[in-house]
């Protein structure tokens, strides 16, 4: 299970996120997987291992943060583990 905030869960709806970073010891969710929020279903794409210095401005963009300077502040909140880059989409409403 990823936790993801309720604002991020919005804009992801939106279409304005397409791509979330996660430090892990291992991984929650798998490529290819959808994951049942409280705004709907989001599909899961490619999940990628990735380096700090290798996370361009465009991708910090895609997950919502202004720039990698941005990104590197709140990653710096995050436990330890290795850096995944991961592509999300928004499937649709979570059927009754």
């Amino acid at each position: 299970m990823m936790l993801i905030k309720r604002e991020v869960l919005e804009a992801i709806k939106r279409g304005e996120i397409t791509v979330q970073f996660r430090r892990w010891k291992r991984a929650t969710v798998r490529p290819g997987g959808t994951l049942k929020t409280k705004v709907g279903v989001l599909s899961i794409g490619r999940m990628d291992p990735i380096t700090v210095e290798a996370v361009t401005d465009e991708d910090c963009r895609k997950a919502g943060f202004v720039d990698k300077p941005d990104f590197i502040k709140w990653l710096a909140t995050m436990k330890d583990g290795e850096l995944c880059r991961i592509e999300i989409g928004y499937l649709g409403e979570v059927a009754p």
